[in-house]
């Protein structure tokens, strides 16, 4: 389990609401075990934020339509300051995760945004109230 590190920037609405993100994939996709949850805090170098997020967008869009084990790869920045992205990753399994790994636009995505990245935080997370979520998730689609 990762420890929380404070953040002067720290926005508690949009932890929970990638939380949310989080719980609803569990609830969708019943309680998984092998399931790969996580939060991936990049901060951008800001005279490239507007290729990155371009690069990141394309990037997700691949991974979600053309692969069936990306269940969500939510890009997202933070409101006050739009270098600081985070995504939502959730692979069905490990397999998943490790041929996303290998994918053409992924690579293309790691190669071309190296440059741009000032820092990499990778966060495992693991989703607690799949019952609840499912509830959330029934009026999301109302």
């Amino acid at each position: 389990m990762k420890i929380f590190i404070y953040q002067k920037n720290f926005n508690l609405k949009k932890y929970i609401t990638i939380l949310f993100f989080i719980f609803l994939a569990n609830a969708t996709f019943a309680q998984k075990s092998d399931m790969i949850i996580r939060i991936s805090e990049i901060e951008i170098e800001p005279s490239f934020l507007k290729e990155y997020l371009d690069i990141l967008n394309q990037e997700a869009n691949a991974s979600v339509k053309l692969e069936s084990g990306v269940i969500s790869i939510f890009p997202m920045f933070q409101r006050e300051d739009h270098n600081q992205i985070r995504i939502l990753e959730i692979y069905a399994d490990k397999k998943a995760y490790e041929s996303h790994l290998k994918t053409p636009h992924f690579l293309k995505y790691k190669t071309t945004t190296i440059k741009m990245v000032k820092s990499l935080k990778l966060v495992d997370m693991e989703a607690s109230d799949s019952i609840t979520m499912k509830e959330i998730f029934k009026k999301i689609q109302k």
